[in-house]
């Protein structure tokens, strides 16, 4: 190839990459033009949502106030309603004392936005879906501890134009509960065991080393009460301890230990001594002894009271000359 051709041959290459370039300018310039276009058009299309949202921020000015002051309420009540909730579960005051926080935050920044003059239409719509959610967790806890409706209540909102009220069925639960109170008396009444048929006396020792009843307080060496304990389909069934408290005419109770005592329905009783029993709720005879181990005796009345179950079920006395 001549040099003449050479150089038309590198004229023509170079003509051709400066048509590709200048059509890649324009491309690039005309892609550029539209994204200019569509920025400048969400620019406006912005532009004009802000003002529409601060056209209905001055319209609903009118309305912040009556809202603000309902929703305000509406956390007040909802106070009130953990207060309530609380005072039926102290174990759960530490969870709902920290919702009770969260709430009274929110009426510090709604005071202080009304104070500033800051609040608007739209502020108030995110307090009120903070509201709609610490509703939600209050109907949680109200489920977990008013589980037997001692609670009646009504979770409606002011903004709705529904009064949010706590209405407590107290009355009602204290009714039922003094109802089953009573009848669990009634029940505690009829399960009772009784003890009747007494014979209490003292012993005296005979030469062949029996005993027998004796009145003369010289003679004794041992005390006795027989009894026997009634049937009752209502008491509990099984193994039973029965305390004999004797009583001098001192008022003092003879005890064989100082550490002989029991609980009853009257608070420590000492006692004198007990016996087990296999009680199966049908009637059965007892005997309870007291050894006096020396201990002298003195004329006069004793008194013997009988214990079972913590109860007083029966009493005797017999006298000493």
């Amino acid at each position: 190839m001549s040099e003449s051709e050479t150089k038309k041959s590198s004229n023509l290459v170079f003509i051709i990459i400066i048509f590709l370039l200048l059509g890649g300018m324009g491309a690039m310039s005309y892609l550029w033009s539209n994204k200019r276009t569509e920025l400048n058009n969400c620019t406006n299309e912005n532009n004009v949502l802000k003002s529409d949202m601060k056209g209905m921020n001055d319209m609903m000015q009118g309305y912040v106030g009556s809202m603000s002051n309902d929703l305000k309420t509406d956390f007040k009540n909802m106070l009130n309603t953990y207060d309530q909730l609380i005072e039926l579960d102290k174990s759960k005051s530490d969870s709902l004392n920290q919702q009770k926080e969260k709430i009274l935050s929110l009426i510090k920044n709604l005071d202080a936005a009304k104070r500033n003059g800051k609040l608007t239409a739209s502020e108030l719509f995110k307090l009120k879906k903070e509201n709609e959610t610490l509703r939600e967790i209050m109907k949680s806890y109200v489920h977990q501890i008013d589980s037997l409706n001692t609670l009646n209540i009504r979770l409606g909102s002011q903004l709705d134009e529904t009064n949010t009220k706590l209405s407590t069925t107290v009355v009602e639960r204290d009714s039922y509960k003094k109802d089953a109170e009573e009848k669990a008396e009634q029940v505690k009444k009829g399960s009772r065991l009784q003890a009747y048929s007494f014979s209490s006396q003292a012993l005296r020792m005979k030469l062949n080393k029996t005993t027998e009843p004796t009145e003369k307080a010289k003679n004794v060496v041992q005390f006795r009460s027989s009894f026997t304990i009634s049937e009752n389909q209502l008491s509990s069934a099984g193994k039973k301890s029965v305390y004999m408290q004797i009583i001098g005419p001192d008022g003092q109770t003879l005890q064989s230990r100082s550490t002989n005592t029991v609980e009853t329905e009257s608070g420590t009783v000492a006692y004198s001594d007990k016996k087990d029993i296999d009680y199966q709720n049908q009637a059965v005879d007892v005997t309870i002894y007291y050894d006096l181990r020396g201990e002298g005796t003195a004329k006069g009345t004793y008194k013997v009271k009988i214990y079972c179950d913590g109860n007083l079920i029966g009493s005797d006395s017999f006298s000493l000359k």
